[in-house]
């Protein structure tokens, strides 16, 4: 699915969160959003997922203008997964996964085999289809977010948006789960804290209080310069030597209190 965003943007009160940010995102891509915290990364993705009220701007998915679809028209084209997505305790792994199967049921075609067999399918890709009858409230953390990606999965959409989903992950399932958003046949929108990890999106976007301050590849746009300006730290790259891909080591920097 391409994406195109018109001149986004949104308010709390008078305090403007995000501000005039445009950018087109190709079919099949995988988009990274960057920046501090704070910087409107999150805000940016519920924009363009047509989540909040009195937002500025348009999104257009493959040339239609999202405000003129549905809310199950959008639900079948795009999946939203958020830091810190809850759901009822009383629910199983199963149940929060087959929610995801909602958009595609109806009173003429309700919940059957091929909606079990994509499931257990996403079940099996996330590593949790061992743990599918357990009970919601005795996941841990990495657990939780590994069953939201889940039912995102379920969802089977054609534009993936995922807010810091490496977060609450041990270092094996968020190498697992980097793999597994750069082998998807959609197109992804991820916001990333780890800088080394954003250097595996096609594209990244930076994004500073509330402006996109720059957007292209990785290697051209995460620069020590840029790295020290947005982000306040000293970045030496470094070429890793088991598949030559550029890394960073990062120093702290001081700053002036002037």
């Amino acid at each position: 699915m391409r994406v195109v965003a018109n001149d986004l943007g949104w308010s709390a009160g008078t305090k403007s969160i995000v501000n005039g940010v445009s950018m087109e995102i190709n079919a099949g891509e995988t988009f990274g959003l960057i920046g501090p915290n704070g910087s409107g990364k999150s805000t940016l993705l519920k924009l363009i997922a047509g989540l909040l009220p009195r937002a500025r701007g348009s999104v257009l998915l493959d040339g239609k203008p999202a405000h003129e679809l549905s809310r199950r028209e959008i639900a079948r084209r795009m999946a939203f997964v958020e830091q810190h997505a809850e759901t009822s305790e009383a629910l199983t792994v199963r149940d929060v996964v087959e929610l995801g199967r909602t958009p595609w049921l109806s009173s003429l075609a309700p919940f059957g085999q091929e909606d079990r067999s994509i499931v257990q399918n996403a079940l099996h890709t996330v590593g949790m289809n061992s743990m599918a009858e357990n009970r919601w409230d005795t996941l841990s953390g990495g657990e939780r977010q590994r069953v939201q990606i889940a039912r995102a999965l379920a969802q089977r959409p054609r534009l993936l948006l995922l807010d810091e989903p490496t977060n609450h992950l041990d270092i094996h399932h968020q190498l697992a789960l980097l793999r597994l958003i750069g082998h998807l046949p959609v197109t992804v929108i991820v916001a990333v804290h780890d800088l080394n990890q954003a250097m595996g999106c096609d594209r990244l976007a930076i994004m500073e209080r509330g402006e996109m301050v720059a957007c292209g590849p990785p290697g051209e746009v995460l620069t020590p310069e840029r790295l020290a300006s947005v982000f306040r730290v000293n970045a030496t790259p470094l070429r890793d030597p088991a598949d030559n891909a550029t890394v960073f080591r990062f120093h702290h920097m001081e700053i002036s209190a002037s």
